[in-house]
């Protein structure tokens, strides 16, 4: 049975989890040099979304080792910096793009195909993890525990698959960036 404040956020979710990776698309297309303003390259921000990612899955490890432990609170407080740390890099990463020419991968043979199934693994996770994560997350601060645990154990290895492929992907085509 949702709860109320659950059925409070559905549309929000649903309405986030179609309109962000929208945006991020259509902006990722968008490159202000190109258009004619001058902005310089934000080509500093790679090794920092890479690290923010890192940083996440740490965090994800941590807050689930805290909840196993009791301890709700740290989960909790853990989980709402994970959260930060994605939009986050979700901001670094689309102000990169709209800033710089995307780097091609320059590896060859089998490793190309190993960079490229876990690129387009980890993008196609990142689009479905946003309403795992958000649906996850209301259910805990609603108090829905034991649905927030069974919707929780899809979430978390999703989620932290996406934030330790950013990192592989970022470590495998940073020999090629300008």
């Amino acid at each position: 049975m949702m709860t109320a404040e659950e059925k409070k956020y559905k549309k929000w979710i649903i309405t986030l989890s179609i309109i962000i990776p929208l945006v991020v698309a259509m902006l990722f297309g968008v490159n202000l040099r190109k258009l004619g303003y001058d902005v310089e390259p934000l080509t500093f921000l790679p090794p920092i979304y890479a690290t923010i990612n890192g940083v996440t899955a740490l965090l994800l490890v941590i807050a689930v080792s805290a909840v196993k432990r009791g301890n709700r609170k740290l989960h909790e407080n853990l989980i709402k910096v994970c959260m930060a740390c994605s939009v986050a890099f979700l901001l670094m990463y689309v102000a990169y793009h709209m800033t710089s020419e995307s780097t091609p991968y320059g590896g060859e043979g089998i490793i190309r195909y190993v960079y490229f199934v876990i690129l387009i693994s980890h993008i196609l996770l990142s689009i479905i993890i946003i309403p795992f994560v958000l649906f996850t997350f209301v259910r805990g601060i609603a108090g829905a525990y034991e649905r927030h645990k069974k919707l929780a154990r899809i979430t978390y290895p999703m989620w932290l698959y996406v934030a330790v492929t950013g990192v592989v992907v970022y470590l495998m085509i940073s020999p090629y960036y300008a």
